[in-house]
């Protein structure tokens, strides 16, 4: 039996190989149990991506003919590592890191340039446990511009105060750097406000625009509008966004945060409806999900291990489990729930996503357009 673990293998997008007295490829965060039986007809492996701060798990059980002697053998093939290190650099590890990021929010503080993050929906679930926690973990990497400022904005009656007590209880410091980390929220806190407004009214979403001006202090808008609420209102707050509360001087965009409709039908008319009023380069639909540390490490696992990269196959596969659990109920949620449903919440979105990414084939690249095609393709072979 071979129980191989990963917690930890995000090491893109640049390898640095680690000198190890017993293997080159120290870089490669696991650790390896390996024990077998000449009796097995199978060589059974189950790797096991364990999230930190969840229980999911995905569980590969892969199989290899028994070979003529009755014993199963693996060899080691030697591997050139700066030719495979310049190699997963251009072609698979490309992702955009903290230092990429950190670059890109630089081009703003040198400018006089400043960005508000606008969480329509912020006394919501999601805004707490996902929204707030991100934008912080932003911040506290450096890669959040010098001038910006996150408003939240939902029909609840709220003080900023209130808002930041909110917020507060729900930011963590899960990055190492942690000497700081408390210095670093109560800044980042400071920056946090609210306006309590209907999600279809213009005059609500006016008196958003003077605040942001307010903050803005005279330079160049960009303004960031994430869709914290159901689809059924979507259409109306960004009507009243992009009429009233949209950036003059500035990029605006809106993130779409999934379910994109119901169904097929209303996804379309959702999408249709969307363009009325922004341009397809100002959506951005987003299913939060896929920032889990455990679904980005299923792309390094798949596309970057030199283990398990080749052996990715149904000659080698024999069943794959997706096992989604959660220690709490529907908290609040329960009007959500009562008109989607969790079979339209979970598995049309989340582990759709997730079985895309583990069955797709190597993209071409890795722009969106060609990462969608693929688990198009794969989700037309396995539907």
């Amino acid at each position: 039996m071979a129980t191989i673990c990963s917690t930890h293998c995000r090491s893109y997008p640049s390898l640095q190989p680690v000198s190890s007295p017993s293997s080159k490829l120290g870089h490669v965060p696991q650790h390896v149990t390996l024990s077998s039986s000449a009796s097995k007809r199978f060589l059974a492996a189950k790797v096991s991506l364990k999230s930190q701060s969840d229980s999911n798990e995905v569980a590969v059980h892969t199989h290899q003919p028994q070979q003529s002697d009755g014993a199963a053998t693996a060899a080691a093939v030697p591997v050139d590592i700066d030719t495979t290190q310049k190699l997963l650099n251009s072609e698979l590890l490309s992702f955009t890191s903290a230092e990429e990021s950190r670059a890109e929010a630089s081009s703003y503080n040198n400018g006089n340039e400043s960005v508000s993050i606008t969480v329509v929906g912020a006394s919501g679930d999601l805004a707490k446990k996902k929204i707030f926690p991100a934008l912080f973990a932003l911040y506290y990497e450096d890669c959040l511009p010098k001038h910006f400022t996150i408003f939240g904005y939902a029909r609840s009656k709220m003080t900023d105060a209130e808002l930041r007590t909110m917020v507060s209880k729900t930011l963590t410091c899960r990055i190492d750097k942690r000497e700081n980390c408390g210095e670093k929220m109560d800044e980042f806190l400071k920056r946090c406000f609210y306006h309590s407004g209907q999600y279809d009214s213009q005059e609500n979403f006016a008196a958003l625009d003077k605040k942001l001006k307010e903050h803005e202090n005279g330079k160049a808008s960009n303004r960031l509008f994430y869709l914290s609420i159901p689809p059924n209102i979507f259409i109306d707050a960004v009507k009243c966004a992009s009429s009233s509360a949209s950036s003059g001087n500035g990029w605006t965009r809106v993130i779409v945060e999934k379910p994109f409709g119901r169904d097929s039908e209303s996804s379309a008319a959702l999408t249709k409806s969307l363009k009325q009023y922004l341009r397809e380069d100002q959506i951005f639909r987003i299913d939060h999900y896929l920032g889990k540390e455990l679904v980005e490490n299923l792309s390094v696992l798949r596309f970057s291990n030199l283990i398990f990269e080749p052996l990715w196959s149904r000659q080698y596969i024999r069943n794959v489990q997706f096992i989604f659990s959660e220690d709490f109920g529907t908290e609040g949620r329960g009007g959500y729930f009562d008109n989607y449903g969790i079979i339209r919440d979970i598995m049309q979105n989340h582990l759709l996503q997730i079985l895309a990414l583990f069955a797709m084939e190597t993209p071409v690249s890795l722009d969106a357009e060609d990462i969608r095609n693929e688990k198009v393709s794969s989700l037309y072979i396995l539907l």
